[in-house]
């Protein structure tokens, strides 16, 4: 059960994202808004994760160390980023 101190984040809808690999960036416009956003990682990798259904901070984190080998997995630095993404529109918090 979801508590208001557990939120889910979810990616927007992807036919509202035109996402572009540029080397080490990746360019997202966001059809929504007309803004386009150049992203560094994990910015791409956490809007992939989203995509699929919502998560809470923990189970999203859970997931990305699972697809990738993050060592020392800080958690309040992927709440940093999540609200970076909130603010910028490309992610929701429910």
């Amino acid at each position: 059960m979801k508590t208001p101190d557990d939120p889910r984040y979810r990616s927007m809808a992807a036919a509202t994202l035109r996402v572009v690999p540029l080397d080490d960036l990746t360019l997202v416009y966001h059809r929504a808004s007309g803004m386009t956003h150049l992203l560094a990682p994990p910015a791409p990798e956490i809007l992939d994760a989203l995509a699929a259904e919502p998560l809470t901070s923990a189970a999203l984190l859970a997931r990305l160390s699972d697809e990738f080998d993050l060592g020392d997995a800080d958690p309040q630095a992927l709440m940093a980023r999540l609200e970076e993404l909130v603010a910028a529109g490309l992610v929701e918090r429910r």
